[in-house]
């Protein structure tokens, strides 16, 4: 079993992958040996000498599918790669049918990667790919959201830096991770650095105490009113712990104090 987080790329334009190896956490983490990145292009294993791994859809429309079995034969030599260093793989195609990604699934695929599982990540173009190849090769679908991209590389790169910061060594600070927005099922409170007083906007004074407790209990208030106002549906999703009850209770006297005061 490999000891590293391995990564297998399906795409006809491999070179957008630099964004990861070039620069960042992915690069730094790269350089450390802590994930691997292995690159396909589908036109490598084209059936033709053009090189054509797309055709016509059959009952007409727009566009252009990416044919079956160049996307076959790909999958199979990464598939052969990652068994060679005694990796199981799993393909994940980046589609906007698949499940939309969240912190949650992320944190399920860190543990497939921990447990030795490979990931090959296939990136479709133009229409999409041919159901039939889907159905043979692949093992999951994930959508970054509701809305469409010009191919799956994004989608697989977002994917692949939420999982490398999962990595242990990947971050400088080991808490930046345990600290992201999502972690805890709320999204993360502001933050400030200096100067103190920027444009006549203060730091909150809190911050500036040096008052952990008070520090921690602010910042959860405030991922808390943050969380309720631009993403209501996250607290439906978990159940409150008392003190986060207590906060949410402030919250809410906060806000009618601030509705009295407009009126």
């Amino acid at each position: 079993m490999s000891n590293k987080a391995v990564f297998d790329c399906v795409s006809i334009f491999p070179e957008m992958f630099a964004a990861l190896t070039a620069s960042g956490i992915t690069r730094k983490a790269l350089e450390a040996g802590l994930w691997s990145l292995n690159l396909w292009n589908p036109r490598d294993y084209a059936e033709n000498v053009w090189r054509t791994v797309d055709d016509r859809p059959y009952g007409g429309g727009p566009g252009m599918v990416m044919q079956a079995g160049p996307l076959e034969k790909t999958i199979a030599a990464a598939r052969a790669r990652q068994q060679a260093e005694h990796v199981t793989s799993r393909v994940i195609y980046l589609s906007p049918q698949g499940r939309p990604l969240t912190h949650v699934r992320v944190m399920a695929l860190s543990g497939l990667l921990a447990a030795g599982t490979g990931f090959i990540l296939l990136s479709g173009r133009y229409e999409g790919v041919d159901e039939r190849l889907i159905e043979r090769c692949v093992d999951e679908e994930i959508s970054l959201g509701d809305f469409v991209l010009s191919g799956g590389e994004l989608a697989a790169m977002a994917l692949m830096d939420a999982l490398v910061r999962q990595l242990p060594g990947a971050l400088g600070d080991t808490a930046s991770a345990v600290e992201d927005s999502f972690v805890a099922g709320l999204l993360d409170c502001p933050h400030y650095t200096r100067p103190e007083v920027y444009e006549g906007r203060a730091t909150p004074e809190v911050l500036l105490s040096g008052d952990h407790a008070r520090i921690r209990r602010w910042r959860l208030k405030m991922s808390l009113a943050r969380t309720r106002k631009r993403r209501p549906e996250l607290l439906t999703q978990r159940a409150l712990s008392a003190e986060e009850t207590q906060l949410m209770a402030e919250i809410l006297k906060d806000e009618a104090h601030e509705q009295c005061g407009e009126h």
